[in-house]
């Protein structure tokens, strides 16, 4: 058996062009399954002399993630995942550690052969491959517990939430809020606090998918991935630090500075006659608190994005899971505008709250840094 890796573009459909005993592996690179996958191939080669191997980089060949979206489409296996084994028109996808899942690939090929050779039952479908998943790759440590397979979404929801109680942004709407109150009036200021949160929302989205083409370009690469789960475990040390001893020393809060502009914001806000102009106002706010906030909240979105690359989905998907993101994101925010709307009172927030908050997103910060540092498997 030889292993040979497909130059960039030349994946060919399996139907058409790959003979009965190519093995055809579709990897990526920085995805430790992939990697673990490759290092196999030489036992396989002793093993299986009689298969040829072709890997295809889906990273370096849009022909080859293409293939890979196709195959995995007629074996209505979807999202795709990282590495897919196409052999005889069959699929196996995923990969875990060699001395387990080797034997299994092993004994998949072998059933391949054995069933092709038997004659086809009379519902089999000739063009429509079949999928299969190790029984090893069904926990949390298999190819089953990427992400994307069944708790992208939720991990998605849940960081947005966890990211929309940033004391940074928290704390200019709550401070808006307490103005607003004091127009007694629940039709503008539902319509003055809505806009800066829509507002927001949008501004956070553009600055996430920022973020996420930046990754998409460079890659995930090692040294990139040791460098973003230190970034996060400093950024988690600098909030742990705030809630236990506060602002002193080096703080990820708006600066003491750019206070008095927000404010005389706010207040010009409050003193616009008419309900355009305010809002207006209002979302002219929300783009400045942004920008001045970025260095706060730049923590998780960066590492969301970073694992979201790691995902085998779409250009449309990706952009729809950072809309998923900033649902929960604005989700907090929307619901404190709702309650203060309802009951025309609103309370500022409180120092402790904010080094509560701070406290919060620096575990999930390092959470997510020491399994990106030490188990990024994990995110795949």
């Amino acid at each position: 058996m030889s292993v040979q890796a497909s130059e960039t573009g030349a994946s060919a459909p399996m139907s058409s062009t790959a003979g009965p005993h190519q093995l055809t592996v579709y990897v990526r690179e920085g995805c430790p399954h992939c990697a673990e996958a490759k290092r196999y191939m030489p036992i396989l080669q002793r093993a299986r002399m009689d298969v040829r191997v072709v890997l295809q980089p889906v990273d370096e060949s849009a022909a080859a993630r293409d293939e890979l979206h196709r195959l995995s489409r007629e074996a209505g296996y979807w999202p795709p995942g990282v590495p897919t084994f196409a052999y005889r028109g069959q699929l196996m996808v995923g990969f875990g550690e060699a001395e387990v899942s080797g034997p299994e690939l092993q004994r998949w090929l072998a059933d391949v052969d054995a069933a092709l050779a038997l004659p086809a039952p009379l519902s089999a479908s000739a063009s429509s491959p079949g999928v299969s998943v190790p029984a090893t790759m069904q926990g949390w440590s298999g190819e089953l517990a990427r992400l994307q397979n069944w708790g992208l979404p939720l991990f998605t929801l849940m960081i947005g939430v966890i990211d929309g109680f940033n004391p940074c942004a928290m704390w200019v709407l709550l401070f808006l809020l307490s103005l607003l109150v004091h127009l007694r009036d629940r039709r503008r200021m539902a319509l003055i606090a809505g806009t800066f949160v829509l507002v927001s929302g949008a501004v956070y989205y553009a600055f996430m998918a920022a973020w996420l083409n930046l990754f998409q370009a460079v890659g995930l690469t090692g040294p990139v991935r040791v460098a973003l789960a230190c970034l996060a475990l400093l950024i988690a040390a600098v909030n742990i630090k705030d809630y236990v001893v506060g602002r002193r020393g080096v703080s990820l809060s708006i600066p003491e500075r750019a206070k008095p502009t927000l404010y005389r914001r706010m207040r010009g806000v409050m003193q616009a006659h008419s309900l355009p102009f305010a809002m207006l106002g209002v979302a002219s706010l929300a783009v400045a608190v942004n920008l001045v906030e970025l260095l706060c909240t730049a923590g998780l979105p960066a590492m969301y994005t970073a694992i979201l690359t790691q995902q085998e989905l779409s250009p449309a998907q990706h952009y729809g899971y950072l809309g998923l993101y900033i649902m929960g994101y604005i989700a907090d925010d929307s619901l404190m505008v709702g309650t203060a709307v309802y009951a025309l009172a609103h309370d500022k927030l409180s120092e402790q709250a904010g080094r509560r908050l701070k406290l919060i997103s620096g575990v999930v910060m390092a959470v997510l840094g020491l399994v990106m540092l030490l188990r990024p498997d994990w995110l795949i």
